[in-house]
């Protein structure tokens, strides 16, 4: 399943209540954190475009090898562009894709890795959101209010999806 949203959308707290939930259904839970994966696919990250192409590619491939082995993976990726997470879904054959939905004010005000501060002072030219577009999932699987759902109600929200469609 890949979670996306603007960066500082709440992703990452929405992952870290799911995944033990997922555990407790008794799946093998593997989770692909985007800035995990980025250290190790592309360290000293220019965040261009052929780059983001071949970073989420290879996060795609990653997760199909992983899937193909039983193992449930959640992608915990911004994946700004469609394309990257229709790919992901053209590899991938049971694949959810769930949009946190949360305003650009809101993640700005909730950013802690000061992404969004970078791009205001012009360190960073890329941010989804800010100077580069995000393309949010236009018929999500299921759609995640994170100003006003609790991670916790999320993560049951996402489980629930997961046994209707899956278990």
């Amino acid at each position: 399943m890949w979670i996306t949203g603007l960066p500082a959308s709440g992703k990452s707290t929405i992952v870290s209540a799911l995944k033990p939930q997922l555990e407790g259904l008794g799946l093998t839970v593997e989770v692909l954190e985007s800035d995990e994966v980025r250290r190790v696919i592309t360290p000293t990250p220019s965040y261009s475009e052929a780059e983001r192409d071949l970073f989420y590619r290879a996060l795609a491939f990653t997760g199909q090898k992983l899937v193909a082995h039983g193992v449930t993976v959640v992608f915990d990726a911004t994946a700004s562009r469609r394309v990257y997470r229709d790919f992901a879904r053209s590899v991938i054959p049971r694949f959810i894709e769930i949009a946190v939905e949360c305003s650009l004010a809101t993640c700005m005000e909730r950013d802690r890795k000061g992404t969004y501060l970078k791009g205001q002072r012009g360190e960073s030219l890329t941010v989804p959101g800010l100077q580069s577009p995000y393309e949010a999932p236009i018929n999500p699987d299921l759609r995640i209010d994170s100003t006003t759902t609790p991670s916790g109600d999320a993560a049951r929200q996402i489980c629930d999806l997961v046994k209707a469609k899956f278990l």
